[in-house]
């Protein structure tokens, strides 16, 4: 029997389905509903030049083909990544498990209870380890972190301005890269220096940033370094590693004002570069100037304690362009991860494997000491470095290495790197002393570490770490966080402008492949032959399927692809002698990372108006494009827009543009809405981002992780952004702006597969459900929910914007309605976004009729709730809308005294009485918890 095709199943609606919702339309077909909604203008002839879809399991076969032509050797050469033992008990129950990564963002705390958890532990592992009061919840990965760090420096230290950032020779090389483009595009100077001999003083900067260990192993104390910068009111960052910190003091204790790094060696896998959690910690009056989310505690309706993002007022889509941080998605499933690996080895079972990795590290030293190899340092955690002389011995001894299945770090100037981690064995060892003709000595104790520098305090004291030794205890604590969270595994998540589809399991199969997720970032390129063609094709059918002559697949998040898209056109700018436009245009319905990433990427915002019916103002554009002609830079808008319409003007958008010498960056968080319809390319932009995680299906794993190409013009091309240590992008390629060459390169299979398995019809058919879908569900809610926006023949895009503002009047709140959506087992559409006492909900195509009517239905009861109030018959306080979310806890108390009976709480519709979602606490105290920021588990947790 032959395999169906694949979009069947990716796919939610059966050809009757979709006959019924286009009748409820008054539409005849899909292909006339499509008529209605994009211009006829901007769609494309014919299908995507891609090949021809495969099934799953000849998508399978292939994946684990191009997972076999990486070559996985030992990997020795750290800078950052090291190979670690993902608990099989973690593996299993979150990397693997749909429950945790197809959960969505947690800004609906009451059903996103388990999450929250988990990243309490996460920050709280980073903060006993580091030594500081308050961690965020993740950010992309190191360098990037650093780079965070050092405009939060910004932040902070008074009159910054004219004064450099100092970065230490030690620190990762990969790291200084990120950070000096950071840095170039904000007008800041680095200077890498060693902070050791360097007269601080005399350089006056606003910043440091030390490497501890450092990128060739050395262990050091930094405390006279710290008190230098300090004497000249500078910001002292850290970047750490955390298992090293288990047997060497945080770096609060030495004088450190920030931490960064990342979590990978806790379980997770190298993958080529990523995902991985990285983290920013400090001290406690700095909250508010942090980049990132941070989880706080707070406290439910009836007085549970309840978890929460915190302090959510710093985020872009409410500070803007004033924003302390254009990113938006995190590296959740990732912190779990680790958390998760904190939790399960717990501070005795970490420190064993501390001193394991750091005993071995030091027989390697010995051995090569007697063998009559220089060894650079002698207080280090798990990296030796050697010195054999000159370039040519050590390709000599990396060859060597090579043969037997070995990668070791190379300098280039005689230095060669040994980075040992959990996975080393005695038998790696023997074999790596064999490529150096060295003679293992007997395995001796390592010798304890300076006193100065010796860990002495407790960390990761509370019970929650203790816990669970068996993995039966452990599988249950998994269970039972998970269960506390709303997933795809439990209905349709109907946010707006963040596409919830399918994340199928064939996609997500071979992310775990030791082909994919083993390889060194850094290994040489030879032995990534599988990533390589994985990469040609990646980047080959996104340029086919956006319109555009060439795609960086670095950027690791949506908000990265943002800001590395300004940089591209920046440096384009530039290079024609026109460094003098800075401007950019931004539509005020755009995202807020747009404004946040334009100012990182040093341009000036300016505003341009929408008018009623929510298109850009076309003659407020062509105005402020005159008005700063000889400085514009580029105008970012979103297509469709972000108020869910396909607008007839953007070809004369972008010539308003064009004309006036700038660029046009398209935001492609909408791309789901074009994709084998229209190209973004065709249309007049220069530059989009892709956001991989909404329109190709790598899964949100509760708020990230995400990736974010973008895709260029060829006249952009040639500034595509490089690496230092991997050869990549343009010619005339801006800076990294992630750690690694290809960014979350471990996720980029999940992508592969879904285009090769939909195929140039399968994609084209995909979005034309998401449009019906769309556009049934605004259709059947618009007579109790007005659709705030809509094209010229009445139809919306993908999305469609629900008004509640009237609602307003008699009490309810559109939080209320999201509450409530909670007691019916959905989470709720995106709410007051783009427009305040809105709606916005987006179905996907992965959605089938009976979900989208059970959605609508839940939708229309709660408007029924709300008529009640309207029209006297139940005053708002009294109305189940008040005090939605409703718990069990709530509905079994013997004090009940509401005006309705607990079952209308409890089971609102029918379908709710056959299963049953139950919300884990009552609705969240959102100014109590920011008035009461607390950042660790209470000790009863």
């Amino acid at each position: 029997m032959g395999h169906p095709p694949f979009s069947t199943r990716h796919n939610g609606p059966r050809e009757a389905e979709i006959a019924a919702m286009l009748d409820t339309l008054g539409v005849p077909s899909l292909d006339a509903l499509v008529d209605r909604i994009i211009p006829s203008d901007l769609r494309v002839n014919g299908p995507l030049d891609l090949p021809p879809a495969l099934t799953e399991p000849e998508a399978l076969a292939r994946l684990r083909a191009l997972a076999g032509r990486n070559v996985v050797a030992r990997s020795f050469i750290g800078a950052g990544y090291h190979g670690t033992h993902t608990p099989p008990v973690i593996l299993r129950n979150v990397l693997e498990n749909p429950g945790w990564y197809t959960a969505y963002t947690p800004y609906q705390a009451e059903i996103a209870q388990g999450r929250l958890e988990a990243l309490l532990l996460f920050q709280m592992t980073v903060q006993e380890l580091t030594g500081f009061e308050v961690s965020n919840a993740s950010l992309l990965d190191e360098a990037t972190a650093a780079a965070e760090a050092m405009t939060m420096a910004q932040r902070v230290v008074r009159k910054p301005d004219g004064r450099p950032f100092l970065v230490d020779h030690g620190c990762h090389p990969q790291t200084i890269a990120v950070v000096r483009t950071r840095a170039e595009a904000l007008d800041v100077e680095v200077q890498v220096v060693d902070l050791v001999a360097a007269d601080i003083a005399a350089l006056n900067p606003f910043g440091v940033l030390i490497q501890d260990p450092s990128t060739d192993g050395a262990l050091r104390d930094w405390r006279a370094v710290a008190e230098a910068a300090h004497a000249v009111d500078a910001f002292v960052v850290a970047a750490v590693d955390l298992l090293s910190l288990t047997l060497r003091e945080g770096p609060a204790s030495w004088g450190a004002d920030a931490a960064v790094g990342s979590a990978q060696r806790f379980g997770v896998p190298m993958g080529y570069g990523g995902p991985h959690a990285a983290f920013l910690a400090t001290t406690g009056k700095l909250a508010r100037k942090m980049p990132g989310r941070i989880i706080g505690v707070s406290r439910g309706a009836h007085g549970e304690t309840a978890y929460r993002m915190a302090l959510q007022t710093r985020e872009q889509h409410i500070r803007r362009a004033k924003a302390t941080s254009n990113v938006c998605t995190a590296q959740v499933l990732l912190a779990v991860i680790a958390a998760m690996y904190a939790v399960w080895h717990g501070s005795d079972g970490l420190r064993a494997i501390a001193t394991a990795v750091r005993g071995r590290a030091w027989r390697v030293a010995a051995s090569l000491r007697a063998a009559g190899i220089e060894v650079l340092h002698d207080t280090f955690f798990d990296t030796v470095t050697v010195d054999v002389g000159d370039p040519g011995r050590e390709e000599a001894f990396l060859a060597a290495a090579r043969e037997v299945g070995i990668n070791l770090r190379p300098y280039g100037d005689g230095r060669i790197g040994i980075a040992l981690d959990e996975t080393t064995t005695d038998d790696d060892v023997v074999t790596l002393l064999g490529a150096f003709r060295a003679a293992v000595r007997p395995a001796e104790a390592a010798p304890a570490l300076p006193a100065a520098l010796a860990r002495t305090s407790p960390f990761m004291t509370h019970p929650t770490f203790h816990r669970y030794r068996s993995e039966t205890e452990m599988l249950r604590y998994l269970h039972r966080l998970q269960a506390r969270d709303l997933s795809l595994t439990t209905a349709m998540i109907p946010l707006g402008s963040c596409t919830m589809k399918l994340n199928a399991t064939t996609e997500m199969m071979p992310v775990t492949l030791p082909g994919f997720g083993a390889l060194h970032p850094f290994a040489p390129i030879d032995q990534a032959a599988g990533y390589a063609s994985l990469h040609d094709d990646l980047e080959r059918w996104l340029a086919e399927i956006t319109g555009f002559a060439a795609v960086s697949l670095q950027p690791n998040a949506g908000s990265q692809g943002e800001y590395a898209g300004l940089l591209v056109i920046r440096a384009f700018h530039r290079a024609r002698g026109d460094a003098h436009r800075t401007v950019c245009l931004i539509p005020t319905s755009a995202h807020g990372t747009n404004p946040a990433s334009a100012v990182m990427a040093g341009m000036e915002v300016v505003e341009v108006a929408c008018d009623d019916a929510g298109n850009v103002d076309v003659d407020d554009l062509r105005a402020k494009a005159e008005a700063h002609a000889d400085r514009l830079a580029a105008l970012m808008v979103t297509y469709p827009s972000t108020h869910g319409v396909f607008e007839e003007s953007i070809r004369e958008i972008c010539e308003i543009v064009h004309a006036r010498g700038g660029q046009v960056y398209m935001d492609g968080a909408n791309l789901n809405a074009m994709v084998g319809l229209c190209r973004p390319g065709d249309i007049g932009a220069d530059v989009c981002h892709l956001n991989l995680h909404k329109t190709f299906t790598i899964p949100h794993g509760g708020g990230g992780p995400g990736m974010g190409p973008i895709g260029v013009a060829s006249h952009l091309a040639p500034f595509l952004p490089g690496h230092p240590l991997v050869d990549t992008g343009g010619e005339e390629g801006i800076g990294p702006v992630s750690a690694a060459p290809w960014g979350s390169a471990s996720i980029l299979p999940i992508s592969w597969a879904y285009i090769a398995m939909m195929g140039p019809d399968g994609l084209a058919e995909a979005t034309r459900l998401a449009l019906l879908n769309a556009n049934y569900v605004a259709k059947r809610l618009e007579g109790a929910f007005p659709v705030l926006y809509a094209g010229r023949h009445g139809f919306v895009a993908h999305e469609c914007i629900l008004d509640c503002r009237a609602f307003k009047a008699v009490g309810v709140e559109v939080d209320d309605i999201s509450k409530r959506l909670m007691d019916h087992g959905f989470h709720g559409p995106t709410m007051s976004w783009p427009v305040a006492g809105t709606l916005m909900v987006e179905p996907t195509e992965s959605e089938g009729k009976a979900e989208l009517d059970r959605f609508c239905d839940a939708m229309l009861a709660i408007r029924a709730e709300i008529a009640d109030i309207e029209e006297g018959r139940v005053a708002v306080e009294d109305s189940p809308l008040h005090h939605a979310p409703h718990t069990a806890q709530v509905l079994l108390s013997p004090n009940w005294s509401r005006a309705y009976p607990p079952h209308v709480g409890a089971y609102p519709s029918e379908t709710t009485r056959r299963w049953k979602f139950w919300p884990s606490v009552s609705r969240v105290d959102n100014v109590y918890g920011d008035k009461n920021l607390l950042t660790v588990l209470p000790d009863d947790a």
